[in-house]
């Protein structure tokens, strides 16, 4: 397949997940302006297994970006558009291999949660809405403490699907 089929195939891939997410987000999430819990990061990891963090990072901006344009739940923030991008970053970073071990899973729920989402998301809350920022970071925690064995377990539930997929679609 020539290089440029390839680059539309893998597009119009990462679209459809940039989809998914939005409706994953937008409509089949638990949201409040400070906690938000959902598995709006299933298309992202998947983004990041299959296409690598590049495509990932690009997949989450604009995800994000148009989620909170077509369907906002409150204001637009650039913030959340980076933490976006950084996740699907992550995502990529420890998820795009050949063979995906317990341990990379683990560290992209880790940071992805206890760096971005805990500390990164929540200070853009805090500059937002003047929150205080001590506040926000207990709350959070919670938002955080039942995400992170969810996350854990769904990403290791579809990892041998996305291999095979992959493999299926000539993506490796």
């Amino acid at each position: 397949m020539s290089k440029s089929k390839n680059q539309l195939k893998i597009l119009v891939q990462v679209a459809l997940l940039v989809a998914i997410e939005v409706v994953l987000s937008r409509w089949f999430s638990i949201a409040t302006p400070f906690v938000k819990i959902g598995f709006a990061f299933v298309p992202l990891a998947i983004c990041g297994t299959l296409f690598g963090p590049v495509w990932a990072c690009a997949a989450g901006g604009v995800a994000d970006f148009l989620g909170a344009n077509l369907f906002p739940i409150g204001p637009y923030f650039p913030g959340f558009t980076l933490s976006a991008m950084l996740t699907g970053v992550v995502f990529g970073l420890c998820l795009h291999r050949k063979e995906i071990k317990w341990g990379h899973i683990v560290v992209a729920v880790a940071v992805n949660h206890l760096v971005i989402s805990l500390f990164l998301t929540t200070f853009w809350i805090h500059l937002l809405y003047g929150a205080p920022y001590p506040q926000l970071l207990a709350t959070r925690v919670l938002q955080n403490a039942i995400m992170i064995p969810i996350e854990f377990a769904v990403l290791r539930l579809i990892q041998k699907p996305i291999v095979h997929y992959a493999a299926y679609a000539q993506l490796t």
